[in-house]
């Protein structure tokens, strides 16, 4: 596992990160997203999502369990917020999307952490300030690890 910090001051650079991660992604990847209510994660879902060019609206998945979202490669949006049980999860038939064609994103993924591939990247989302976001990425497998590697060439 490897591992990059850097500070959002703001929602643009939110979208900004996301947008990065988005331009990367290649079909297959997952992208674990853990964070409080309002950190940031769909902010960063919709930055992911311009970069995949997808030109939808990408709203809080909180009502809605899985959206699926077209442009470069689909983008399965999905929220484990609404379900508690590890079985309720496993019933949700990830595998399909996990392993499939698209780029999955799982918001409050620390709900199904035991059911999710070995290899992702996971992303934690902690408050700094009113607009201010720390990002905690951590890279497990190597595809991930040379993503992490160009998201950080791009930052600088």
């Amino acid at each position: 596992m490897e591992h990059f910090d850097l500070i959002s001051h703001n929602p643009s650079e939110t979208h900004r990160l996301g947008t990065n991660i988005g331009r990367l992604a290649i079909p297959g990847d997952i992208f674990l997203l853990v964070g409080k209510l309002g950190a940031g994660k769909t902010c960063l879902t919709q930055g992911i999502a311009r970069g995949l060019v997808i030109e939808e609206y990408i709203p809080s998945p909180s009502f809605v369990l899985i959206r699926e979202f077209y442009g470069r490669l689909p983008l399965y949006h999905i929220d484990l917020y609404r379900l508690d049980l590890p079985q309720e999860i496993a019933d949700l038939g990830l595998d399909d999307y996990l392993y499939g064609m698209g780029i999955c994103v799982i918001e409050w993924a620390e709900k199904g952490s035991n059911l999710m591939p070995p290899e992702h990247m996971l992303i934690k989302i902690d408050y700094l300030g009113d607009t201010e976001r720390s990002f905690q990425l951590e890279a497990y497998g190597r595809r991930y690890i040379e993503m992490l590697d160009r998201l950080k060439i791009e930052k600088d």
